[in-house]
């Protein structure tokens, strides 16, 4: 995951901002498969395309963040 070293942050918080909460109204869809997924409705399989399109952006912010985190406290 070294590619993942060489991207600015911005990127990750720009894709999660858009693809991540887009549609934004009436709700995003991220947090509709969530809550389908906490009810056990989650079950239509473009419901979970769904679910990894939208969530994919916020999982690759995070590493990225986990990431830089990690190379700083080593660093010190």
């Amino acid at each position: 995951m070294n590619w993942i070293d060489h991207q600015p942050l911005s990127l990750f918080l720009i894709a999660a901002l858009t693809l991540g909460l887009a549609p934004f109204l009436p709700e995003p869809h991220v947090w509709e498969k969530l809550k389908m997924l906490a009810d056990g409705t989650l079950s239509r399989p473009i419901d979970i395309f769904d679910l990894l399109l939208h969530g994919t952006p916020w999982l690759l912010l995070g590493y990225k963040m986990y990431r830089q985190f990690a190379r700083r406290t080593h660093a010190q």
